[in-house]
């Protein structure tokens, strides 16, 4: 992106020479000069203005690429929003791996590292918890009341070392086909919290009669009950009070093997961060997601992974990630998955473009595709490694794709289930999230909402408009990775956020 700050105040953005339209960095009342036009309307913060005359029907352009069309004839210094740009289908030329490169990886000897958890398998932690996971929605409240009574007799008073007991708890697991598509889902989903290295140990408690059987589970993957695995059913202990007790009991049995864990100094290639935006705005695509977009590379060249998700989310911007897909397979399959929530959407009397979100919108961001370009940038510029399923395990290292829907609790669920054990969440508008097991660092796109927001705000990256470079801002946030990885809480854990926002992606008919 070569973008030229106009000098003059009140502050515009041209992003690329093609654009037909600036952003407004500042905030602007109709008659100012601004962008090289005389605006005819106020333009707020972080909104389009015409820089030229649109015809009605042609092309706007942001970052160089089509957002939209115009819906009338659109005059110089005219707001360009909903009011007269819409989304409609075009083609696209995917143009598969001609961008693919050797990824340029530091030698081993110049890599960060970071003070992790070891564990089985050669899998690394960044926190140190206790999970209580759940087979169906009707053991959840005894899961919680596990949790609760753990901290309620201050069970974890002797184990300084363990982070806490965390119970993950959901909506289905009954109700379900017991084969296909939602069920498969679910159950790599729950493998992949199973087997967490931010987990020391889990506890899943079922009811006993639901579709989810928790030992064909077991089976499935090969798993057992040991010291860092157990599992209970409500019914098979004789109801609520026993299953509580049982499971206080097999905590305290899991607690001194999960206290004994100590950080040690690991490698930043066992780092697998989850790439994520939510609230987002109009400057979401110019500071904060570039800015992560530079700090995954860095990442990316220290040997580690990063995911970036949210289908509907890239979806008019998917041309921009075939072309950096290391072969045509890896390119095929990502637009695979943009024709099954084509497909999906229109089954379920949907569309593509019913994001942006109200607050998006608020936020200056007119269509998907717009939203698309730049929650893309988080992605970096690392050639695009693989294209996973929702929750399926990343199996090699680097920039990686995992299909999720944009709706972020549930996006960064499935990346937790892949492998990520650290999350990074940019926010225009200030969402407020945790992601137990992992540590989620919040990342504000203009220094207006960090200022407001300081308490859930990690990092700035509002300043990345008063001059701070993309590249500067991406080792900030990249050293912020590493600082957390070694265990310093994050904002949204100081907080104590990340309870409640398991939340499994929920598709097939519910029966």
């Amino acid at each position: 992106m070569a973008a030229s700050v106009e000098t003059a105040e009140p502050r515009t953005l041209r992003l690329h020479a093609e654009d037909n339209i600036a952003v407004a960095v500042d905030p602007l009342a109709a008659g100012l000069e601004a962008a090289g036009v005389t605006t005819r309307a106020p333009v707020p913060r972080g909104h389009k203005v015409a820089t030229r005359d649109i015809a009605e029907g042609a092309a706007i352009r942001k970052f160089g690429q089509i957002i939209g069309f115009a819906t009338r004839a659109i005059a110089p210094g005219e707001h360009v929003h909903e009011h007269n740009c819409a989304m409609k289908d075009f083609a696209r030329d995917y143009r598969f791996a001609e961008a693919a490169r050797p990824e340029d990886l530091l030698p081993e000897a110049e890599r960060a590292t970071f003070q992790g958890y070891r564990r089985d398998g050669g899998r690394v932690g960044t926190r140190n918890y206790l999970g209580i996971l759940t087979s169906v929605n009707c053991s959840a409240s005894v899961a919680r009341f596990i949790a609760q009574a753990a901290e309620r007799e201050g069970l974890l008073a002797d184990y300084p070392n363990v982070d806490g007991v965390v119970a993950l708890v959901h909506g289905t697991g009954c109700g379900m086909a017991m084969s296909g598509e939602g069920y498969d889902l679910f159950k790599r989903v729950q493998w992949g919290y199973a087997g967490h290295p931010n987990l020391a140990g889990v506890l899943l408690v079922g009811l006993g009669c639901e579709v989810f059987q928790i030992p064909r589970f077991m089976e499935a993957y090969g798993l057992s009950e040991g010291e860092g695995f157990r599992t209970l059913t409500i019914q098979g202990e004789g109801g609520t009070r026993r299953t509580i007790d049982q499971g206080l009991a097999v905590l305290r049995e899991m607690l001194p093997r999960a206290d004994a864990a100590r950080r040690e100094t690991c490698p930043a290639d066992a780092l697998t961060l989850a790439l994520q935006c939510g609230g987002s705005d109009g400057y979401s695509g110019i500071t904060a997601n570039p800015a992560l977009g530079a700090a995954a590379d860095l990442l990316v060249r220290n040997g580690g992974t990063a995911i970036l998700s949210e289908t509907p989310e890239i979806y008019g911007a998917e041309h921009l990630l075939t072309r950096r897909a290391e072969s045509r397979a890896v390119g095929e399959k990502l637009i695979a998955r943009i024709k099954w929530w084509e497909d999906y959407t229109a089954r379920n009397g949907g569309e593509m473009n019913n994001n942006p979100s109200p607050g998006n919108k608020a936020g200056g961001l007119t269509t998907i595709l717009e939203k698309s370009l730049g929650a893309a940038a988080k992605g970096g510029t690392s050639t695009l490694r693989g294209v996973y399923l929702y929750g399926e395990r990343i199996d090699r290292r680097g920039f990686v794709f995992m299909d999720s829907p944009g709706y972020d609790p549930c996006s960064v669920t499935g990346q937790v289930a892949s492998g990520a054990n650290v999350v990074c969440f940019t926010t225009g508008r200030g969402s407020a999230f945790g992601y137990k097991p992992a540590p989620s660092i919040k990342l504000a796109t203009n220094s207006q909402v960090y200022a407001r927001m300081t308490e859930d705000m990690d990092i700035n990256c509002g300043d990345v408009l008063e001059g701070v470079s993309i590249e500067d801002k991406g080792r900030e946030i990249f050293e912020t990775i590493l600082a957390v990885a070694s265990g310093r809480p994050s904002k949204s854990e100081a907080l104590g956020y990340g309870d409640n926002e398991f939340v499994p992606w929920q598709i097939g008919a519910v029966m």
